[in-house]
C-alpha cells in the first residue's frame, strides 16, 4: 500500500442538501421535534453561520458558481447550461494539488464533466434515486479507502436529492415513480409542522409542508450516514466538513427567486483542532461564490485569478473579516428556460429587489408551483382576498422591493415607498449599482438608468435571445439522444 499523506494534508468533506430551507433543521429553530439529529450534532462539533446565503436560488447555477468563485454572469452557467470552458474549477484545482475528487448524487448539475474532474462518480439512481441514507454510507466508505489505497488526500461533494420535489410519501412522487419508491423512516404528520409564514396556513399547504419535513428528515438521515462513513474510516480529525444547500424549499416565494428565504441557508462548518465547536457566527455574511477560495485557502493552495468571491477562513479561525456586511444574489432562469432577471442585496437586516422582467403582463412560471401548494393557494383565492393577493404579487411581481428582513424575513410588507426607509434603500441601491459595475453586469446598464425604456428592453431583448439559444441548444440534445 502506498505511504499516506494524510498526516500533512487535510481532507474535504462537502455535503449538501437539495431545496431545503435555512430555516428547517433543528438548530436553525424548526420547532418540529428531532427533525435533523445529524445536522444539529454535526453544528454542535463547529462553526454555525447564520447569515449565509448561496447566490442563486436554483441548483445548478447554484452549484457551478460554489465551484468556480465566480457569480454566474461571469462563469457562464446562468441556467442550466455548462459554465465556459476557459473558467478553473475548484475541482481542477484539487486534482493539480494531488486530492482524489468524488462526487454522490447531482452529478448532472456540474457541467462539462471534463471540467470536475471526478475519479469517483455515483449517480441518482446508483443512491436509491439520490435518497437512500444507507447507499450514501456505502459509497462514502468505498471513496475514502480508495483514497487511503491510492495514499491521496480526497474532496467528497455528497449531494442528497432530498428535500427536493416529489416530496417523501407525495401523490406527485406516486405519480413520478409509481411504485418503485424511495422508503423513509419516519413520515412527518401536518399537525408536527409550522407552515412557513410566507405561504397561507391551509389545510392542502400543510398537507405538503408536511410531506417537505418528511424528505428533511430523510435527509438528515443521509447526513448522519455519510458521517458515520467518515468516522468509521478514522479520517474525521483531518478532514474539513460543511454543511449546506444550495437554495431553499420549491414553493411559492422561495426557490427560483431573490427572497430571504430563496438563498439563505444553513452553513455548518467542522473542523477538529481548528474550528472551536458549539461557536456561532451571526456577525458576518457569507456567500457561496466564497466557497472555493475558503477550499483553497484552507488547504494551503494557490488562490485562483479571476474569483469574485473571497476566502472567510480568517471567520473559521474566529477572527472578524471586513467587507462582510452585504451579500448579492440573482436570477436568470428556471430549468425550463424561462428568463426571469432579477438582482438582489441584502445585509443582515434589509433587502432590495430588482424584478428586471415584471411588466404586469409576463407572468412568473417556476417548478416550485407544481405540487399542492400553488394549486391549494389559487383555489383559496377565490374567496380570500389575502391569498388572491399573494397569488398576484407571486405571479407579476413589482419592479422594485425593498424588505426589512429582521421584523419580516417572510415579505410580506414591502416598503419600496416607505419614507422611514429612504436612507436604507439609497444604502441598498448604491451598494447594487457599485457591485454590479464591479462584475460587469449585463443588468448594469437597464439598472443605473433605470426608468428607461430603451435601456430595459435592450437587456430584456438580450435575455430573450438567451432563452431562445437554451431551448434550441436542448431541443438539439434531445434529438441526438444526449438530453
Amino acid at each position: 500500500m502506498p505511504k499516506t499523506n494524510y498526516e500533512n494534508r487535510q481532507n474535504v468533506l462537502f455535503i449538501t442538501a437539495d431545496d431545503m430551507n435555512y430555516d428547517s433543521p433543528g438548530c436553525y429553530g424548526c420547532q418540529t421535534s428531532g427533525i435533523t439529529p445529524s445536522i444539529d450534532d454535526l453544528a454542535k462539533r463547529g462553526m454555525r453561520f447564520t447569515n449565509a446565503h448561496v447566490t442563486i436560488a436554483v441548483c445548478m447555477p447554484s452549484r457551478e458558481t460554489l465551484m468556480t468563485g465566480r457569480y454566474p454572469h461571469n462563469n457562464g452557467g446562468e441556467g442550466f447550461e455548462p459554465i465556459s470552458v476557459q473558467v478553473p474549477t475548484l475541482q481542477e484545482e484539487l486534482a493539480a494539488a494531488g486530492y482524489l475528487n468524488g462526487i454522490l448524487g447531482k452529478t448532472n448539475h456540474l457541467a462539462p464533466s471534463e471540467k470536475f474532474c471526478w475519479d469517483y462518480r455515483v449517480n441518482f439512481d446508483q443512491l436509491g434515486r439520490g435518497r437512500d441514507p444507507d447507499l450514501y454510507y456505502r459509497y462514502t466508505k468505498e471513496f475514502i479507502e480508495r483514497s487511503r489505497q491510492e495514499g491521496k488526500p480526497f474532496f467528497l461533494m455528497a449531494n442528497s436529492h432530498d428535500p427536493h420535489r416529489p416530496f417523501a410519501g407525495s401523490d406527485q412522487e406516486k405519480r413520478k415513480w409509481g411504485g418503485d419508491l424511495p422508503d423513509f423512516g419516519r413520515r412527518i404528520e401536518p399537525d408536527e409542522v409550522t407552515v412557513p409564514g410566507f405561504l397561507p396556513d391551509i389545510p392542502e399547504v400543510r398537507l405538503e409542508i408536511a410531506e417537505y419535513y418528511t424528505s428533511v428528515h430523510r435527509c438528515d438521515e443521509t447526513v448522519g450516514r455519510i458521517m458515520a462513513a467518515l468516522e468509521e474510516s478514522g479520517l474525521y480529525e483531518d478532514t474539513m466538513v460543511m454543511f449546506i444547500s444550495d437554495n431553499g424549499m420549491a414553493v411559492p416565494f422561495a426557490k427560483t427567486n431573490c427572497y430571504l428565504n430563496s438563498t439563505k441557508t444553513p452553513w455548518i462548518v467542522s473542523w477538529p483542532d481548528r474550528v472551536k465547536r458549539g461557536v456561532v457566527d451571526d456577525r458576518h455574511l457569507i456567500s457561496g461564490v466564497d466557497y472555493m477560495p475558503t477550499i483553497l485557502d484552507a488547504l494551503g493552495l494557490p488562490l485562483v485569478n479571476g474569483m469574485d468571491g473571497r476566502s472567510f477562513l480568517p471567520l473559521l479561525y474566529g477572527r472578524r473579516q471586513e467587507g462582510r456586511e452585504y451579500v448579492f444574489t440573482q436570477f436568470h432562469e428556471t430549468a425550463a428556460n424561462r428568463r426571469y432577471p432579477m438582482r438582489c442585496v441584502q445585509s443582515k437586516d434589509f433587502g432590495y429587489i430588482v424584478n428586471f422582467w415584471s411588466d404586469q403582463d409576463t407572468v412568473f412560471l417556476n417548478e416550485s408551483q407544481s405540487g399542492r401548494t400553488f394549486s391549494a393557494m389559487k383555489s383559496a383565492s377565490e374567496s380570500d382576498s389575502g391569498i388572491r393577493q399573494r397569488v398576484r404579487l407571486f405571479q407579476y411581481r413589482v419592479p422594485e422591493e425593498f424588505y426589512n428582513f429582521d421584523e419580516d424575513p417572510n415579505a410580506l410588507e414591502n416598503l419600496i415607498g416607505s419614507s422611514r426607509c429612504e436612507r436604507e434603500i439609497a444604502d441598498l441601491k448604491t451598494a447594487l449599482g457599485e457591485w454590479m459595475y464591479d462584475t460587469n453586469d449585463p443588468a448594469y446598464d437597464a439598472f443605473v438608468n433605470w426608468g428607461s425604456k430603451e435601456s430595459l428592453e435592450r437587456f430584456m431583448d438580450q435575455q430573450r435571445r438567451k432563452s431562445r439559444i437554451a431551448r434550441e441548444r436542448k431541443q438539439r440534445a434531445r434529438e441526438s439522444g444526449r438530453d
